[in-house]
C-alpha cells in the first residue's frame, strides 16, 4: 500500500485514515501528471472530466486538490446537484403551495433560499407567516402531519435516485398508517438520461464521467453502460474521500489512454454492480418513470419519477390542482450553463459580486452541493 499506481486499493473501513494519507495522495498526483500528459499526447486535447455529483464538486473544492491538478486535466461540474437542476417553474410551484393557508411545507434546508420568479423564497415566506419546516428525513414530515391533523403537510420531493427510495418508503408508511394530510411534490430526477442529453450535444467536450457514488449505490452499474458502449466515453463510479477522487481520475485517464471506454467501479466498498435491489423495488412500487423539467434544459423524456396509480393520492400537484408555468432564469445567472459543463462559476459576471451565499441569485450558490457555493467557499 505504498502507492496507488494501480488504482485498485480497497480498504475495509469506510472511514479509514488511509483514504486521506498524504503520501498516497502525493503518489496519486504524480501518477496523474504522467497519465494526463499521455492522455493529451494520445488525443491531442486536454482531458475534460465531468464530476456529475455535487458532493464530488464540494469534496474536490474542500480538499484543495483542484489547485494541484496537472496541465492537460480539466474538471467540469455536472447536473448532479438536485436543488440546482430543479426548474424555475417547479420552484414557483413549491412557493405557491407554501403561500396557501392550511399548508405546511416540509423540506430539506437547501431549498430555503432558492428564489422564485418573484424574488421570494421559502425563508422569506416563513418570515411573512407561512408554515415552512426544515426536516432531516421525509419521515419527519409524516410525524409533522400526525402532529398537525388540521393542516396539510407537503414534502418537497427534490432529489435523485438516492433519496427517491427513502421517500417512497415514507409514502408507503403514510398509506399503511392511513395518514390523509400528507403528500409529496414529485420533482425527482434520474441521472442517466441527463448524461445522455449531454452526450447528444455534438459540441460537448466531455472526455469522461466521474459517476456519483450515492446514486450508483442504488441503481448499480448497468444503467451507465450506454455511455461507454454507445458514446464511447469512459466512466468511473467514485467515492468521496480524497484518494477516492484521485484514484477515480487516474482510472479515467487510463481508459482514455487505452482507448477502451468502460464503466468501472472505484467505490466498490459501497457500490455493487446490481445496486440495491430492495431499494429499487420500493421505488418502483411507488413511482413510475416520467418526463421531468430540468433548469435551463427543459423537459427530458424519462428523466423523472411520478406517482404510480396506486399511490397517486399522495401527489400534491394533483391534490392541490397545481399548474406548471415556465419561468425564466434569474437575470444574469448562468447556473444552467455551469450544470451543463459549458461554464465555470468564475465565468459568471454575478459571481462573488452580486451573487454570494448571503444573497444568492441562483441555486448553484444556494445549495450545499452547488458549484458556485463550492467555488465561493473554497476558491476555484
Amino acid at each position: 500500500m505504498k502507492n496507488i499506481s494501480n488504482c485498485r486499493i480497497k480498504f475495509s473501513r469506510f472511514n479509514s485514515p488511509l483514504w486521506r494519507d498524504k503520501a498516497l495522495a502525493a503518489s496519486a498526483l504524480k501518477e496523474m501528471e504522467r497519465l494526463a500528459a499521455k492522455a493529451v499526447a494520445k488525443t491531442g486535447r486536454n482531458a475534460a472530466l465531468m464530476e456529475v455529483c455535487g458532493s464530488h464538486t464540494m469534496a474536490i473544492a474542500a480538499s484543495g486538490m483542484r489547485r494541484l491538478f496537472p496541465k492537460g486535466l480539466k474538471m467540469l461540474s455536472g447536473p448532479g446537484c438536485p436543488v440546482c437542476v430543479t426548474a424555475q417553474g417547479d420552484i414557483d410551484l413549491i412557493l405557491e403551495l407554501a403561500a396557501k393557508p392550511g399548508v405546511i411545507i416540509a423540506t430539506f434546508g437547501d431549498m430555503l433560499k432558492v428564489k422564485g420568479s418573484d424574488g421570494m423564497d421559502l425563508h422569506s415566506l416563513r418570515e411573512k407567516g407561512a408554515r415552512v419546516s426544515v426536516v432531516y428525513s421525509p419521515l419527519d414530515a409524516v410525524e409533522l402531519a400526525k402532529e398537525n391533523p388540521g393542516q396539510q403537510v407537503v414534502f418537497a420531493g427534490v432529489g435523485f435516485e438516492t433519496t427517491a427510495p427513502v421517500i417512497a418508503g415514507t409514502v408507503m408508511r403514510a398509506r399503511a398508517e392511513k395518514i390523509k394530510n400528507f403528500s409529496v411534490i414529485p420533482l425527482f430526477k434520474l441521472v442517466p438520461p441527463a448524461l445522455e442529453l449531454l452526450l447528444k450535444d455534438p459540441g460537448h467536450n466531455i472526455s469522461g464521467f466521474m459517476l456519483p457514488g450515492h446514486v450508483s449505490a442504488i441503481i448499480g452499474l448497468a444503467p451507465y453502460r450506454f455511455v461507454a458502449d454507445k458514446y464511447h466515453v469512459p466512466c468511473v463510479v467514485t467515492g468521496f474521500e480524497p484518494l477516492d477522487i484521485l484514484t477515480g481520475i487516474n482510472m479515467l485517464l487510463r481508459q482514455i489512454i487505452s482507448g477502451g471506454p468502460e464503466v468501472e467501479d472505484e467505490y466498490s466498498r459501497a457500490v455493487k454492480a446490481e445496486g440495491n435491489p430492495r431499494a429499487l423495488e420500493i421505488m418502483r412500487q411507488v413511482f413510475a418513470v416520467t418526463g421531468a423539467r430540468w433548469r435551463s434544459i427543459g423537459l427530458i423524456r424519462k428523466s423523472g419519477l411520478g406517482f404510480t396509480e396506486a399511490f397517486s393520492g399522495f401527489d400534491a400537484v394533483k391534490r392541490f390542482k397545481l399548474s406548471y408555468h415556465a419561468a425564466p432564469e434569474p437575470k444574469g445567472c448562468i447556473c444552467g450553463s455551469i450544470l451543463l459543463g459549458k461554464a465555470l462559476p468564475a465565468d459568471c459576471k454575478l459571481f462573488a459580486r452580486v451573487c454570494a451565499p448571503s444573497n444568492a441569485v441562483g441555486p448553484c450558490m444556494v445549495s450545499s452541493e452547488g458549484a458556485c457555493a463550492a467555488w465561493f467557499k473554497y476558491g476555484g
